[in-house]
């Protein structure tokens, strides 16, 4: 299975730089996985899809501030750093740019020393270890100086931060939103639960990892990074009930169906747990709970459409993407949906 078997040609303009008011009012395209069928709706049809008894997932992940400008010390030359991942011994991992500059035993300051960095060791994929000193609780003084850390392909500046969270985030931890989640107003998620569906929250916290291409040509000798996944026994029972009764499980975005699938034993039960996670899902795979997704539309070559061609079939999601091309759906974190059902 080939990396070029997953692209599709995106014209630039159809890359969604800023949210639209209403989260609920952007475009649906819904798939039928079995035909390949596709029709055309607006996000809050995506009620009509789902039915009392059935589960619908999501993931409460929050993201944090995570991107850090600031200066060497000594030098004054400007750095750029991105928060990754927190390890248990309280250092960070990170990615600086320019690498060049954030050598080990190298220290940054930020907001005029309310923040001061050293390098401490070397990670994967170029990133580095990095020990933060500063007063006070640093989640308070992160919330101060950081920006919200949106992907390289958004060059528009983003003028309200929690236009990037979901209006149900609760645990912070994300370095990108799960955007599939971006759609849902406490309205529409009122009237779901109002119809007899169960909201189950699981937490999955998104690393940068989950929207790098895939840069080797055999799909199965990709490294898929690892994230941090807590599901709860409210949540594990909620979804062991639907599957039980016959309902659907309907998983919001890739990160909620990565951190089920991770979850649930070779009979599709779910238990509480946490840990972590690189499941890579990929045509082939055979799904242990997921019957339906809600996601956005994802780039060429990522794992992220192969996920979804997983699912519903690679050609019936090329056909599908190629329609959303020519009907001038937007793309990615502040694009349109798509349901899989």
């Amino acid at each position: 299975m080939k990396t070029s078997d997953f692209y599709f040609d995106l014209p630039e303009e159809l890359i969604a730089q800023v949210p639209i008011l209403d989260r609920s009012s952007s475009k649906l395209m819904v798939l039928d996985k079995e035909t390949g069928e596709v029709s055309h709706k607006i996000f809050k049809d995506v009620i009509d899809y789902l039915n009392p008894g059935d589960c619908l997932v999501l993931n409460d992940t929050r993201v944090i501030p995570a991107r850090l400008i600031g200066s060497k010390e000594g030098t004054g030359g400007k750095i750029e750093f991105l928060l990754l991942k927190r390890n248990e011994d309280d250092t960070w991992e990170t990615l600086v740019k320019p690498g060049k500059r954030a050598k080990i035993g190298t220290r940054f300051s930020f907001g005029e020393d309310k923040l001061i960095a050293e390098v401490v060791g070397m990670g994967d994929d170029g990133a580095r270890i990095v020990k933060f000193e500063y007063e006070g609780i640093f989640e308070e003084v992160l919330d101060e100086l950081g920006n919200m850390p949106l992907p390289p392909y958004i060059t528009e500046r983003l003028e309200e931060r929690e236009r990037y969270q979901t209006v149900y985030s609760k645990h912070n931890g994300s370095a990108a939103a799960p955007t599939a989640g971006l759609h849902f107003t406490d309205e529409l998620l009122q009237k779901i639960k109002d119809k007899g569906v169960d909201l189950a929250f699981v937490t999955l916290h998104v690393g940068l990892g989950t929207f790098r291409p895939v840069k080797v040509d055999d799909v199965l000798e990709h490294d898929m990074h690892s994230e941090y996944y807590m599901v709860t026994q409210q949540a594990a029972d909620k979804i062991n009930r639907a599957k039980e009764n016959g309902n659907k499980v309907i998983t919001v975005g890739t990160t909620s169906t990565r951190t089920i699938e991770s979850v649930a034993d070779e009979n599709g039960k779910m238990k509480a747990t946490s840990g972590w996670t690189k499941i890579f899902i990929y045509p082939g795979y055979k799904f242990k709970v997921v019957d339906n997704l809600i996601t956005n539309f994802h780039l060429p070559e990522s794992t992220l459409i192969m996920l979804v061609s997983a699912l519903s079939g690679k050609e019936n999601v090329l056909n599908a993407y190629n329609c959303a091309v020519e009907n001038h759906y937007r793309f990615f974190s502040f694009g349109d949906a798509m349901f899989i059902k």
